[in-house]
Protein backbone atom coordinates (compact mmCIF):
# COMPACT_ATOMS: atom_id res chain seq x y z
CA UNK A 1 0.00 0.00 0.00
CA UNK A 2 1.38 3.39 -1.02
CA UNK A 3 1.95 5.97 1.70
CA UNK A 4 2.03 9.73 1.29
CA UNK A 5 3.48 12.79 2.97
CA UNK A 6 3.59 16.54 2.55
CA UNK A 7 7.02 17.82 1.68
CA UNK A 8 8.15 21.40 2.19
CA UNK A 9 9.63 22.58 -1.14
CA UNK A 10 13.42 22.72 -1.21
CA UNK A 11 16.17 23.50 -3.71
CA UNK A 12 16.88 19.78 -4.10
CA UNK A 13 13.44 19.31 -5.66
CA UNK A 14 13.93 21.95 -8.36
CA UNK A 15 13.96 19.66 -11.40
CA UNK A 16 11.20 17.45 -9.99
CA UNK A 17 9.04 20.53 -9.44
CA UNK A 18 9.66 21.86 -12.95
CA UNK A 19 8.85 18.45 -14.42
CA UNK A 20 5.64 18.41 -12.37
CA UNK A 21 4.46 21.72 -13.85
CA UNK A 22 5.56 20.84 -17.37
CA UNK A 23 3.30 17.79 -17.25
CA UNK A 24 0.30 20.09 -16.86
CA UNK A 25 1.36 21.99 -19.97
CA UNK A 26 1.92 18.74 -21.85
CA UNK A 27 -1.64 17.64 -21.08
CA UNK A 28 -3.11 21.16 -21.51
CA UNK A 29 -4.45 20.96 -17.95
CA UNK A 30 -5.37 23.79 -15.57
CA UNK A 31 -2.87 24.47 -12.77
CA UNK A 32 -4.12 25.15 -9.24
CA UNK A 33 -2.73 25.07 -5.72
CA UNK A 34 0.96 25.42 -6.58
CA UNK A 35 1.72 28.68 -4.81
CA UNK A 36 2.45 30.23 -8.20
CA UNK A 37 5.21 27.75 -9.11
CA UNK A 38 4.26 27.89 -12.80
CA UNK A 39 5.31 31.56 -12.86
CA UNK A 40 8.79 30.76 -11.49
CA UNK A 41 10.08 27.97 -13.72
CA UNK A 42 13.04 30.16 -14.67
CA UNK A 43 13.52 31.39 -11.10
CA UNK A 44 12.95 28.49 -8.72
CA UNK A 45 15.05 30.17 -6.01
CA UNK A 46 12.75 33.17 -6.27
CA UNK A 47 9.76 30.88 -5.76
CA UNK A 48 11.32 29.42 -2.60
CA UNK A 49 11.88 32.95 -1.32
CA UNK A 50 8.25 33.79 -2.12
CA UNK A 51 7.08 30.76 -0.13
CA UNK A 52 9.08 31.89 2.88
CA UNK A 53 7.44 35.30 2.62
CA UNK A 54 4.04 33.63 2.26
CA UNK A 55 4.51 31.70 5.51
CA UNK A 56 5.22 34.89 7.47
CA UNK A 57 2.89 37.28 5.68
CA UNK A 58 0.53 39.58 7.59
CA UNK A 59 -2.86 39.35 5.86
CA UNK A 60 -4.11 42.28 3.82
CA UNK A 61 -6.44 42.81 0.88
CA UNK A 62 -3.64 42.00 -1.58
CA UNK A 63 -2.12 38.85 -0.06
CA UNK A 64 -2.59 36.45 2.85
CA UNK A 65 -0.33 34.00 4.73
CA UNK A 66 -0.17 30.58 3.10
CA UNK A 67 1.67 27.28 3.13
CA UNK A 68 2.48 25.27 0.02
CA UNK A 69 3.40 21.59 -0.02
CA UNK A 70 4.29 18.84 -2.43
CA UNK A 71 2.23 15.65 -2.00
CA UNK A 72 4.83 12.89 -2.27
CA UNK A 73 4.30 9.16 -2.77
CA UNK A 74 6.86 7.37 -0.63
CA UNK A 75 7.28 4.23 -2.75
CA UNK A 76 9.03 6.14 -5.54
CA UNK A 77 9.53 9.55 -3.91
CA UNK A 78 7.49 11.16 -6.69
CA UNK A 79 5.64 14.46 -6.43
CA UNK A 80 2.09 13.41 -7.33
CA UNK A 81 0.29 16.58 -6.24
CA UNK A 82 0.49 19.99 -4.61
CA UNK A 83 -1.61 22.02 -2.22
CA UNK A 84 -1.71 25.68 -1.21
CA UNK A 85 -3.35 26.39 2.15
CA UNK A 86 -4.28 29.97 2.96
CA UNK A 87 -4.20 30.53 6.70
CA UNK A 88 -6.44 33.60 6.54
CA UNK A 89 -8.88 35.03 4.03
CA UNK A 90 -9.26 38.58 2.78
CA UNK A 91 -12.51 39.87 1.30
CA UNK A 92 -11.62 38.69 -2.20
CA UNK A 93 -10.80 35.15 -1.08
CA UNK A 94 -14.02 35.02 0.93
CA UNK A 95 -15.82 35.48 -2.39
CA UNK A 96 -13.61 33.38 -4.65
CA UNK A 97 -10.65 31.12 -3.99
CA UNK A 98 -11.13 30.21 -0.36
CA UNK A 99 -8.68 28.46 1.94
CA UNK A 100 -7.35 25.67 -0.25
CA UNK A 101 -6.17 25.16 -3.81
CA UNK A 102 -4.91 21.75 -4.90
CA UNK A 103 -3.95 19.61 -7.86
CA UNK A 104 -2.84 16.14 -8.89
CA UNK A 105 -0.51 15.72 -11.85
CA UNK A 106 -2.36 14.47 -14.96
CA UNK A 107 -0.69 11.04 -15.09
CA UNK A 108 -1.62 10.28 -11.47
CA UNK A 109 -5.31 11.16 -11.56
CA UNK A 110 -8.19 8.78 -10.94
CA UNK A 111 -6.42 7.05 -8.04
CA UNK A 112 -8.02 8.93 -5.14
CA UNK A 113 -4.85 10.87 -4.38
CA UNK A 114 -6.54 14.26 -4.13
CA UNK A 115 -8.73 12.99 -1.29
CA UNK A 116 -5.56 12.15 0.62
CA UNK A 117 -4.19 15.56 -0.38
CA UNK A 118 -7.24 17.33 1.02
CA UNK A 119 -7.35 15.18 4.16
CA UNK A 120 -3.74 16.12 4.92
CA UNK A 121 -4.56 19.74 4.13
CA UNK A 122 -7.42 19.72 6.63
CA UNK A 123 -5.03 18.41 9.29
CA UNK A 124 -2.79 21.42 8.59
CA UNK A 125 -5.81 23.71 8.88
CA UNK A 126 -6.65 22.18 12.26
CA UNK A 127 -3.10 22.83 13.49
CA UNK A 128 -3.57 26.49 12.61
CA UNK A 129 -6.91 26.79 14.37
CA UNK A 130 -9.07 26.95 11.24
CA UNK A 131 -12.45 25.52 12.19
CA UNK A 132 -14.26 25.82 8.88
CA UNK A 133 -12.72 25.74 5.43
CA UNK A 134 -14.21 27.59 2.47
CA UNK A 135 -13.41 26.15 -0.96
CA UNK A 136 -14.76 26.46 -4.47
CA UNK A 137 -14.47 24.77 -7.84
CA UNK A 138 -15.65 25.28 -11.39
CA UNK A 139 -18.81 23.29 -12.00
CA UNK A 140 -17.10 21.81 -15.07
CA UNK A 141 -14.43 20.30 -12.80
CA UNK A 142 -16.38 17.58 -10.97
CA UNK A 143 -13.17 15.81 -9.86
CA UNK A 144 -12.45 18.80 -7.64
CA UNK A 145 -15.86 19.41 -6.10
CA UNK A 146 -16.56 15.70 -5.67
CA UNK A 147 -13.33 15.51 -3.68
CA UNK A 148 -14.68 18.26 -1.42
CA UNK A 149 -17.97 16.42 -1.04
CA UNK A 150 -16.20 13.17 -0.18
CA UNK A 151 -14.49 14.93 2.75
CA UNK A 152 -17.75 16.37 4.07
CA UNK A 153 -18.01 19.49 1.95
CA UNK A 154 -21.43 21.13 1.94
CA UNK A 155 -22.45 22.93 -1.25
CA UNK A 156 -23.62 26.36 -0.08
CA UNK A 157 -23.85 28.20 -3.36
CA UNK A 158 -23.73 27.77 -7.13
CA UNK A 159 -23.48 30.83 -9.35
CA UNK A 160 -22.00 32.29 -12.51
CA UNK A 161 -18.86 34.21 -11.60
CA UNK A 162 -18.20 37.00 -14.08
CA UNK A 163 -15.39 38.61 -12.07
CA UNK A 164 -12.75 35.90 -11.62
CA UNK A 165 -13.60 32.51 -13.12
CA UNK A 166 -16.04 33.49 -15.88
CA UNK A 167 -17.90 30.22 -15.46
CA UNK A 168 -20.34 28.52 -13.07
CA UNK A 169 -18.70 28.09 -9.64
CA UNK A 170 -19.70 25.82 -6.75
CA UNK A 171 -18.92 27.03 -3.20
CA UNK A 172 -18.36 24.60 -0.33
CA UNK A 173 -17.70 24.71 3.39
CA UNK A 174 -16.03 21.90 5.34
CA UNK A 175 -16.14 21.54 9.13
CA UNK A 176 -12.50 20.69 9.78
CA UNK A 177 -12.86 18.69 13.01
CA UNK A 178 -15.83 16.69 11.71
CA UNK A 179 -14.13 15.95 8.38
CA UNK A 180 -10.97 14.66 10.03
CA UNK A 181 -12.84 12.51 12.55
CA UNK A 182 -15.25 11.05 10.01
CA UNK A 183 -12.48 10.20 7.54
CA UNK A 184 -9.74 9.10 9.94
CA UNK A 185 -10.20 5.37 9.34
CA UNK A 186 -10.36 5.88 5.61
CA UNK A 187 -7.17 7.91 5.15
CA UNK A 188 -4.82 7.69 8.15
CA UNK A 189 -3.32 4.40 6.98
CA UNK A 190 -2.22 6.11 3.75
CA UNK A 191 -0.11 8.65 5.64
CA UNK A 192 3.60 8.44 6.28
CA UNK A 193 4.72 8.24 9.90
CA UNK A 194 6.27 11.68 9.36
CA UNK A 195 3.54 13.47 7.41
CA UNK A 196 5.51 16.70 6.87
CA UNK A 197 9.18 16.67 5.93
CA UNK A 198 11.88 18.57 4.13
CA UNK A 199 13.72 15.38 3.25
CA UNK A 200 13.78 13.86 -0.21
Amino acid sequence: MDKFRFEIPTKEREQDAIDFINEFYEYNSDINGTGGLQRYLDNYDGWLEKLEEDYKRIPNEEKVPAKTYFLVRESDNRIVGMINIRLALNERLKKYGGHIGYCIRPTERGKGYNKINLYLGLKICKEHGIKEVFMDADKENPASWKTMESLGGKNIREYYDDEYAHCVVKDYTINVDDAIEENRKKYEHFLSDNIITKKL
